[in-house]
């Protein structure tokens, strides 16, 4: 009998810490992560206007950052999603802490292989109370290796949103890169009559602070 998700990701994290580990931000022995990687994570939040509509980062998306953000996405290492919180809070308290929070879906493909959903995970490992509005209304290819006008093309009219009329939310997700994604579901969310406060990711990457607006704040 499978063991519930919940159950599934506590034993995967106590089994972490019985068997030999490196840093996921600097590959140093016996440890997940040491504490200089440890303080590279201290959230830096810093903001984005994406059409008119305010996305905060809590880290850039570089360096040991990235690494440990990679290692959670793509290696399974779901302990590291607690040090991954403090970002993402910091990214959700610029905009409002009273809105609903509202994850991207993941794709199906990308349960089955991991399992979890990341935003997800590190939000809950944070204390953040989600509101799933947001499903897949149609499949889409992997955004990587695309430019910023084939991401627009391959994520538009990908989203629906259910529920939330009235509501104010914010869209999380874990990095942003162009912005086409969680302008999708922005689109999405207003025709379903909510409004949005803005959005929240863990990360954004260096792309998206060239192109965007930046501003830091203190978390």
């Amino acid at each position: 009998m499978p063991f519930p998700p919940v159950v599934r990701l506590a034993l995967e994290d106590a089994l972490a810490l019985l068997l030999p580990v490196e840093c996921a931000g600097c590959d140093g022995p016996d440890t997940a992560l040491c504490d200089d990687c440890r303080g590279a994570l201290a959230p830096a939040p810093t903001l984005r206007m994406h059409d008119g509509v305010p996305v905060w980062s809590g880290l850039p998306f570089e360096g040991v950052p990235a690494r440990v953000l990679r290692a959670l996405k793509e290696e399974g290492r779901t302990g590291l999603a607690p040090a991954l919180a403090p970002a993402l809070a910091a990214a959700v308290r610029a905009l409002d802490d009273d809105a609903l929070l509202v994850p991207l879906p993941t794709s199906r493909a990308s349960m089955r292989r991991r399992g979890y959903r990341v935003v997800d995970l590190v939000a809950l490992r944070g204390g953040l109370r989600l509101t799933r509005l947001l499903s897949p209304a149609r499949a889409t290819a992997d955004q990587r290796g695309l430019g910023v006008d084939e991401r627009a093309r391959n994520v538009a009219g990908s989203l629906r949103a259910r529920g939330g009329a009235g509501a104010r939310v914010i869209v999380l997700d874990d990095v942003v890169t162009t912005g086409a994604t969680l302008a999708e579901a922005v689109r999405a969310l207003r025709h379903a009559g909510a409004e949005i406060a803005g959005c929240a990711t863990i990360a954004a990457t260096a792309r998206h602070n060239a192109r965007g607006r930046r501003r830091r704040v203190n978390p």
